[in-house]
């Protein structure tokens, strides 16, 4: 812990992506495309049928397997010392941020099937922004802990620097 007035450095906790238990129908089509395609292949009247076969087998993988997987992996949450950071999309970037110094309040929601997978839904609410939302957030009682306590941790070292007459800007 840094010394009264001296900035805290940020470091990462933690970098996740949603539960991979969404991929489970893409991972189901990929088995059923890739069987249905050998099974089909050659067994078709006319030669051109085959490239009509693999055409199809590939757009299929490119439209239920491929989209959902880089979807999924273009959404990350970063938890450091000072803040939560989620980005998300493909083309285009989105990334939103909730300092823990302003502190928030966390609620967490499980459904049947997120609680048999240890995973949850995670929102955050300072009361002024718009709730960030954490969806399928896996294991999701030790993300709530972490969040919890770094909260406790900021507004303590917030309290810490009031005190101490520090007002966030250093000169070097």
């Amino acid at each position: 812990m840094p010394p009264p007035g001296m900035p805290t450095e940020e470091l990462l906790i933690a970098r996740f992506r949603g539960h991979a238990r969404r991929l489970f129908w893409s991972a189901l089509v990929l088995i059923a495309v890739f069987g249905a395609t050998a099974y089909f292949f050659d067994n078709l009247p006319a030669p051109f049928e085959n490239w009509m076969l693999l055409g199809a087998a590939g757009l299929l993988v490119v439209l239920l397997v491929l989209v959902p997987w880089l979807i999924w992996w273009s959404r990350t949450v970063t938890v450091t010392t000072r803040r939560v950071i989620v980005n998300h999309g493909i083309g285009a970037r989105s990334r939103q941020e909730m300092s823990h110094a302003r502190g928030y309040t966390i609620g967490v929601r499980r459904g049947p099937l997120q609680r048999l997978w240890g995973a949850g839904t995670i929102t955050l609410s300072n009361g002024v922004d718009a709730p960030l939302r954490l969806a399928n957030v896996p294991n999701v009682t030790l993300v709530h802990e972490t969040l919890a306590d770094q909260i406790e941790v900021s507004q303590i070292l917030a309290h810490r620097d009031a005190q101490s007459g520090y007002d966030g800007t250093a000169a070097f």
